[in-house]
């Protein structure tokens, strides 16, 4: 009887589909991909999103200025920049190494909430 479980158990693993789906998987790296989440910056849907205010102090005008760090709307971006932005990262835009093959997966999931596609 053990035995007769314990091939049925395999014979589930044989036919199963994949444990989940490639949007869900795209959503997870896009949530946390080894690190702080694209969302935590970019926003949920990659609209874009103010990170923080704070003053600068102008030497010029002897006084604070008020400012923004912005990080820029990325559900609109084509391929190619998408893809160097995460290559190539630079001021403070961490590194994730990521393959070629999360970074579509990545760009295939934030395209889903382009609203400007034509």
């Amino acid at each position: 009887m053990k035995f007769l479980y314990i091939f049925l158990l395999s014979c589930t693993f044989l036919v199963a589909k994949d444990f989940i789906t490639k949007f869900e998987y795209a959503k997870m790296l896009y949530q946390n991909p080894r690190g702080i989440g694209c969302n935590k910056c970019h926003g949920d849907k990659g609209e874009g999103k103010n990170i923080v205010d704070y003053k600068d102090y102008d030497k010029k005008n002897k006084k604070y200025i008020k400012k923004s760090l912005i990080a820029p709307r990325i559900n609109n971006l084509e391929f190619s920049k998408f893809k160097s932005s995460l290559k190539e990262s630079r001021g403070i835009m961490p590194s994730y190494f990521l393959t070629d093959n999360e970074i579509a997966s990545l760009y295939g999931y934030i395209q889903t909430f382009n609203k400007d596609k034509k």
